[in-house]
């Protein structure tokens, strides 16, 4: 039996807004973090019914959000079968690693030749994984993860690259959520993040590389296990 999802925990209603965003582009994004954050877990069946109601749409937003969400793997819809969130393929995951680790060395050897590297606001997130850590806020834990890494491509000049390889990256980033209950992941992904930090306050290209290349590199480490831990959220 698929799960289900308790909407009320997972999805927060959309509405109107005053800004010029679509509607469709913010059921999107609620729907994909809800997802990438296992708010709504792999496998789980989606009623476009209950989603409309619980995001306060009508149904025409909603079918473009989940279009998108298709495209991008996340999600499949099956005529006259449903709706429902795909499951963990390790192999997707492993050509989002490929395409991560490729964009992200490349950023980190361009933030670390830059002549001033204010790591400052790197600094900062890692006292806020720190006290994410202590708190077991595991939601703010990952949004704390995600910003430093992101910051990484700021700082390189190169931010658009971050965001081209979001969409790939969801795949991933399910499995990375999947790992952060254990307390021992936290401690070691925060001592990993220092390292690269004082490898761009260093300048030291080749030792930050290393690091980086370790860290993106756990996926190779836990993927297996977890799969043996939740084998319903995984297609292999």
């Amino acid at each position: 039996m698929r799960p289900t999802i308790n909407h009320a925990a997972a999805l927060s209603p959309v509405g109107r807004d005053r800004v010029r965003v679509r509607t469709s582009d913010r059921v999107y994004e609620e729907l994909v973090t809800a997802i990438r954050t296992l708010r709504i877990p792999p496998g789980a069946s989606l009623s476009e019914t209950e989603l409309a109601e619980q995001l306060h749409v009508s149904r025409t937003p909603l079918r473009e959000a989940i279009a998108r969400l298709v495209d991008n793997g996340l999600v499949s819809v099956v005529p006259q079968v449903g709706t429902r969130v795909e499951l963990i393929r390790l192999g997707d995951v492993e050509q989002a690693r490929f395409v991560r680790e490729s964009l992200e060395l490349s950023a980190f050897a361009v933030a670390c030749a830059q002549p001033t590297r204010d790591v400052g606001a790197l600094r900062s997130l890692l006292v806020d994984q720190e006290q994410a850590r202590e708190e077991q806020d595991l939601n703010a834990f990952f949004e704390a993860d995600e910003a430093l890494h992101e910051q990484i491509f700021v700082m390189s000049g190169y931010p658009g690259a971050w965001t081209a390889m979001q969409p790939m990256k969801l795949q991933l980033d399910r499995l990375r959520r999947l790992s952060l209950p254990e307390p021992s992941v936290l401690r070691e992904l925060i001592d990993e993040h220092a390292a690269v930090v004082d490898a761009i306050e260093a300048g030291d290209v080749r030792r930050g590389r290393r690091c980086l290349a370790k860290h993106i590199d756990r996926v190779h480490r836990y993927g297996p296990d977890l799969r043996d831990k939740h084998p319903g959220y995984f297609a292999e």
